[in-house]
């Protein structure tokens, strides 16, 4: 087959991996930096085009796609998609992983186990809110925030009602969180493929 592999870095140890991979097995893998993608969208014959040229038509595209390009990135995975090529994740999943909000109502749909979690818009929805969630302590976190960054402990209410007021008066999406304690700082990550998990590890 004829795979893309769709990251910045092709020095990155995973995308050499993914690429030695692929050609251990006979297949031909190209690393394609995605901001240097652009698309021609058209009804007949869509194309993606790469420093000057149209990419060849590929069987398989790998997309690693960094928190920082999401939006273009997701549009360069869509226009593969358009164009017939498989994509190991889909534009749309890549999507609603990166949306916190989104990632959480689809958990509770299925009935998986979370935090008691709020979100809202105006500040004179904070007290109820923070109510709705359990008090103090509670998180806080920015709703696009990557491996930890924009989240925040707030151990009182009236800390939560001040950090709340602070994000809201940037106009920054957030989400408020039960802090659950017994965590103590870890969580654990499931791979799953189909309906079963087939890997698991710890972050702490």
């Amino acid at each position: 087959m004829r795979i893309a592999i769709l990251s910045r870095n092709r020095r990155l140890y995973s995308t050499r991996r993914l690429k030695e991979a692929g050609e251990a097995r006979g297949h031909t893998v190209d690393v394609i930096d995605t901001t240097h993608c652009y698309m021609d969208v058209t009804s007949s014959h869509p194309s993606v085009r790469y420093r000057g040229t149209a990419l060849p038509n590929y069987d398989a595209v790998i997309p690693r796609i960094g928190a920082s390009i999401s939006f273009y990135g997701t549009a360069v995975v869509r226009q593969f998609e358009m164009m017939g090529t498989y994509s190991i994740n889909e534009s749309v999943a890549i999507s609603r992983s990166r949306d916190k909000l989104r990632s959480l109502q689809l958990l509770s749909r299925k009935g998986i186990g979370l935090p008691r979690t709020g979100f809202a818009k105006h500040p004179d929805d904070i007290a109820d809110l923070l109510k709705n969630v359990g008090g103090a302590p509670v998180v806080i976190k920015l709703l696009e925030g990557t491996q930890g960054i924009g989240v925040v402990l707030a151990e009182t209410n009236k800390a939560a009602e001040s950090i709340i007021e602070a994000f809201m008066g940037l106009n920054a999406n957030i989400l408020v969180q039960e802090f659950i304690k017994e965590a103590g700082g870890a969580d654990i990550r499931c791979l799953v493929v189909g309906d079963k998990v087939v890997a698991a590890m710890k972050r702490q």
